[in-house]
Parts: structure tokens; sequence; C-alpha cells
């Protein structure tokens, strides 16, 4: 799942914030009274009565084992599908594409998409969701489905290097509020996780309760963050790889889980099949700076699942081999429950790859 976003899962590129609650992750802060836009952006408390029925027609599962409007609850029935809770990590992994979208021009794809998680995760003494794993993020030939190291783009003609995102420090701890993500500096407005289906307490706390709902012997659930932040690759430092001072990617998932085994607490895991969705400005790695392109926009789409509850399985064939000859390592189990400090790609690149622009100061962090 894009974990990170789900997938690339909940942790993956991505800090966390949670009201006064999520401990561990990188930058984790207090509180969710931001203030600004972002307070109003959350202003009206949902009445309990909508709360009964997550707005969709399937309604809330109803079952003995598991009260998806209790946040308690909830987050284990999201550790189950995110992860396992057996003594070994599962895997789970995503293929797909990506296409440019250039003012009122005709969709183009440009390449494919692809990657995997090996996660594990455990309820804490307080309840709370505590995560582990590690995940790799790669781009394809849309021809041959290998796995890219450069690529020639056909809007500028020049060949790149394709930046392959790897983290083995996917880690954090959820509890019973909902997140909110921080990207760019401090002064850019947090996302507030799954915004269209987050109920407000009262009290302006919001719960840890993702819309479940039941359709025959399916439960599904969306889930859908949509950012806004200040570019941390700057188009003073990296003219060709910035596409300007902010950037806004989105990603968008929708699962699909087997009811009989999510409710079964005996089970450590469930099975899952998952539509993704993602839009965002050009990778920096394109080099779309300066070439007259660089405001359009890319969209991704990819199939994600967790077919397989044990082994490798779940990985495509070629993405599998690439792994076990250039990052074996990954395919090891996480053997500690420590805090991570997960980074968002553009953060993530302006870390590991040297400005263009020799004078040019990195910002203090």
């Amino acid at each position: 799942m894009e974990w990170a976003s789900m997938h690339n899962a909940l942790c993956s590129r991505r800090r966390f914030l949670a009201g006064t609650s999520l401990a561990g992750a990188a930058g984790v802060a207090a509180g969710l009274g931001m203030g600004g836009e972002f307070s109003e952006l959350m202003n009206t408390v949902i009445p309990a009565a909508a709360a009964a029925t997550m707005g969709a027609p399937g309604g809330t599962p109803q079952s003995d084992s598991i009260d998806y409007l209790d946040p308690a609850d909830n987050l284990y029935a999201f550790g189950k599908v995110w992860g396992t809770y057996g003594d070994e990590p599962v895997c789970t992994s995503w293929h797909g594409i990506m296409a440019a979208v250039i003012d009122n021009k005709q969709m183009r794809p440009l390449f494919g998409y692809t990657g995997f998680g090996y996660g594990q995760c455990k309820i804490t003494e307080k309840g709370h969701l505590r995560i582990r794993a590690n995940e790799g993020n790669f781009f394809t030939d849309l021809a041959t489905g290998e796995i890219l190291e450069t690529w020639k783009n056909p809007y500028t003609d020049e060949t790149v290097e394709v930046f392959q995102f790897m983290n083995d420090r996917v880690r954090g701890e959820l509890n019973f509020d909902m997140p909110v993500f921080q990207h760019g500096t401090d002064k850019d407005i947090p996302t507030l996780m799954n915004e269209a289906t987050a109920r407000q307490r009262p009290d302006g706390s919001i719960p840890f309760i993702l819309p479940f709902e039941e359709y025959g012997s399916k439960v599904m659930f969306a889930w859908d963050y949509a950012h806004e932040y200040t570019n941390p690759v700057t188009p003073e430092g990296w003219p060709k790889a910035s596409t300007g001072p902010v950037v806004n990617p989105s990603e968008h998932f929708v699962f699909y889980i087997p009811k009989a085994e999510l409710e079964d607490r005996i089970l450590p895991t469930a099975r899952f099949h998952a539509g993704f969705t993602r839009i965002s400005p050009f990778w920096p790695w394109m080099k779309m700076g300066g070439s007259g392109f660089e405001h359009g926009k890319l969209l991704g789409r990819s199939f994600s699942f967790k077919e397989y509850t044990s082994g490798f399985g779940n990985m495509p064939p070629k993405l599998l081999a690439y792994v076990e000859k250039k990052y074996p390592e990954y395919l090891e189990a996480p053997d500690d429950w420590d805090d991570g400090a997960p980074k968002e790609t553009w953060a993530a690149y302006a870390e590991r790859v040297p400005p263009e622009n020799p004078d040019y100061e990195r910002p203090a962090r």
C-alpha cells in the first residue's frame, strides 16, 4: 500500500503528529489546537447521530468481537490490516503506473510504480498501536516491467537518475486520536488524516475512527490525506529538481478485507486488496524544474495487496529479485520497537541529493 501511505502505509515517508498522543516517531508534536486555518477547518462538531452510520449505504459493521466506533477496536482492526500481530512480519506489496497531466492535454503514461512493506505491529499496555517495518519504492519501465535506475524524460529529452526511496526506519505509535501530519516547516498547516470522515468531539478532539463499512462478506474502508507544504527541494538549491516553493501531494486508498478474518481475534492478520490513487507535483528526480512543464501533475494508480500472510509471495517476481540483489537487508525482520525518523519523499531527496547550486546553503532543520 504505498505504506508510509499504508505503504507507502501510515508512517513510511511521513511524520506524525497526534493531538496529545502520537509518541515515538520523529517530529511528533503535541496538540490539535493549531489555530488559524487549521482550526477553522475543524470547527464543526459532528452530531453523534451522524457517527452511527458512517454516512454510507453499508453502514458500520456490527460485530461481537469488534466495535468499529470504539477507537481502541478501530486501531486494532487497522493494525491487523496494515501488518500483523504475529511473531514474524508480513509482506505487503503494490504496483501500478504514473502518468503526466499538463494543462488540458491528454494524460501521458510515463513509468510504472512498485514497492513493498515488511512490517509488524503490537498493541501496547495503553492500548495504543505500535508499528515497525521496512519499505522500498521503485519505478519501472512500462514495456518490460524492469526496475528503472535511469529514465529518459520525454519532456526535456534528458536522461536522469531515478531516486529509489528506501526506508528501514518505519516506526511509530498511534493512540486513540486521529493523527495529523506535519511536513515542510513549522509554519505550514498540518494535514488531518481522513478529513472527510473525521468526527470532532465537543471538546475539540478527534477520535481515531476509520470509516469501516460492511458489504456482504467484506469490510471496506477509505483512507485519504491531502498535503500542502513548503517544498524542501527549493528552487534556489535545486532549480531543475524543484517544481516550485510549495508541493501538494495527496494519496487516496480504498481497502477490501474479508470480514471473517478481520473479526477473528485468533488470527494475527487479515488479507486485504486495495486501490490506490496519488496526485502530486512531478517527482524531484524527474528534473522538470524550468522546463516549462513544471506546473503539471503526476497521477498514480496502483493495486495494493496482502494475499499471502507469510513469506514474500506478495511481491512481483521482478521486484523480489531486484530487492534480493540490491537491498537484501530490507527483507530481514526489524529487530527493535524504537522510534523511527520517517521522511516524506521531497525531504528525503533534499537530504540525500546534493544541491544543484554549489553556493546554496541548506536551511537548518
